[in-house]
């Protein structure tokens, strides 16, 4: 593009470029400037701490079986709508087809016999909105937000996505060619190599929570399984329907009625049956090679509790202080003390089954047994030899209840929080009671939770590295023996 320099505008864009500073010039010679009040030697004073509003909603059952739930808040002319699942991929994946349930509610707004997947999107941006479509391991859900007068029309089109979708089969090619791609990118990062090797070395592919999408795999699926999971997947008798927003409950339903009226009854609700965790092991450093790397990614870990533990409360509080917090036992010290990472982490998945205890990071290669060391150190010293703290109690606690306030601050917060009730089978008051349960833990209990779910002499350490500059260094810490993996999570030969 060619510039054209013109004097008269130079000239004003010079005049107010000074102008601001002559007007500070004057206030500065006039001695009129005002002298900040703030001292910065002192912590300010937190605010009051908000008020948690848990909203009320109507339940119903419709003529197909599905649940509807509705909560009103009609303080913005906006409705969020979601269609949730319960159950996913662990449940209705067949054998060998291991990311079949993602592919299909990726391909939902691919086209439908109505509409192509252009006239969709076309007619979803005239609407202002758009529809999300996903299956998770557990759960699945397809849902828009929309504003209350354009509600009905944005849920007509949803009801042709999930009653008639037509999955074309150029559009599921685009689809695996991208997946393939992504695939390979993973396969070129530590952390993308862990994520596939460290619930493989804890569960083995013989358990749901042990397999990941492979180029295998997804060169296996067609538009046939697309469609016949699809049909077995998307009933209504496993449904939950939120709608929270500027409506009532009563034309929720009616517009409901009438824009699914075409869904066909089906369905049930399922049961999370998992088969049984492999035996600990004593704790081994599980090594892949990933020469070159500048950093190394730590997966440390073991299977944990389903979320129905009565242990939840006491080990959520837990992990806030080891990994959770920025100034969390793990981060504070393998991050602000020591510098060998951006950041580390501790989390429990809790699932409906045994999900993972995991903590981790990305570790500067040359440190990575120094930090391997403080890991261990961390993960023992929580288990009673460094009990908590009144402070860290205190913190933890608060992080947990206050946080909670904000869940409810929108119409996707509060959708998302009614529905994970009833997909998760929690208790109707489980957001009332959810900071008393949070204050009745004690340290002793922090303590207990700490030993029962976190044993440092059976872990699996899966590390992610460049095993020419590492290996030598992890051996001498003598924490635990090495096995060799394969980007894949096999073994290999030294």
């Amino acid at each position: 593009m060619t510039r054209i320099f013109h004097p008269v505008v130079a000239a004003l864009a010079s005049l107010t470029l000074v102008a601001p500073i002559s007007a500070q010039q004057k206030a500065v010679q006039s001695g009129n400037t005002s002298k900040s009040t703030l001292d910065r030697t002192k912590i300010p004073t937190a605010a009051k701490a908000a008020d948690l509003r848990v909203p009320s909603w109507t339940k119903a059952t419709l003529a197909d079986g599905a649940e509807l739930v509705v909560s009103e808040k009609h303080d913005l002319p906006l409705v969020s709508f979601s269609i949730n699942f319960v159950g996913g991929a662990a449940q209705y994946e067949p054998a060998g087809k291991t990311g079949l349930g993602s592919i299909v509610g990726q391909m939902l707004t691919e086209g439908t016999t109505h509409r192509t997947g252009d006239q969709i999107s076309n007619d979803l941006q005239l609407l202002g909105t758009g529809i999300g479509a996903g299956v998770g391991s557990e759960s699945g859900r397809v849902g828009f937000t929309s504003t209350a007068d354009k509600f009905e029309k944005t849920l007509a089109i949803l009801a042709d996505v999930l009653e008639n979708p037509s999955f074309p089969q150029e559009a599921l090619d685009r689809l695996k060619g991208r997946l393939n791609v992504q695939l390979l990118q993973n396969r070129d990062r530590t952390t993308g190599i862990a994520g596939v090797v460290f619930p493989k070395v804890l569960y083995t592919t013989d358990h749901p929570y042990g397999v990941s999408l492979t180029p295998e795999t997804l060169a296996s699926i067609t538009r046939d399984d697309v469609a016949s999971f699809y049909k077995s997947y998307f009933q209504p008798g496993r449904a939950i329907i939120t709608v929270v927003g500027d409506i009532t409950p009563a034309a929720a339903k009616a517009a409901v009625d009438r824009e699914l009226a075409g869904w066909a009854s089906g369905g049930s609700m399922p049961k999370f049956t998992y088969p049984a965790v492999p035996a600990s092991k004593p704790t081994t450093i599980y090594l892949v090679d990933k020469p070159g790397a500048a950093q190394s990614t730590f997966a440390i870990g073991a299977p944990g509790p389903a979320r129905d533990t009565p242990d939840y409360y006491a080990i959520r509080v837990m992990n806030e202080m080891l990994g959770v917090l920025f100034q969390s036992r793990l981060n504070h010290n393998i991050r602000e003390v020591k510098g060998y990472s951006y950041g580390v982490f501790s989390n429990f998945a809790f699932g409906k089954g045994p999900g993972a205890f995991r903590a981790g990071g990305d570790i500067v290669t040359a440190k990575s047994d120094s930090a391997l060391i403080e890991f261990m150190k961390e993960l023992r010293d929580i288990r009673g030899p460094r009990p908590p703290t009144d402070d860290e109690l205190k913190q933890a606690k608060a992080s947990l209840v206050q946080s909670l306030p904000e869940n409810f601050a929108s119409v996707n917060g509060i959708n998302a929080s009614i529905g994970q009730l009833y997909v998760q089978g929690l208790p109707q008051d489980y957001y009332q009671q959810f900071a008393r349960a949070v204050n009745a833990v004690t340290a002793d209990d922090v303590v207990r939770v700490a030993k029962t779910y976190i044993d440092p002499d059976h872990l699996a350490i899966v590390i992610v590295g460049d095993r020419t500059k590492i290996e030598a260094p992890l051996a001498a810490t003598n924490i635990a023996p090495i096995v060799h993996l394969d980007v894949n999570g096999n073994v290999v030969d030294r």
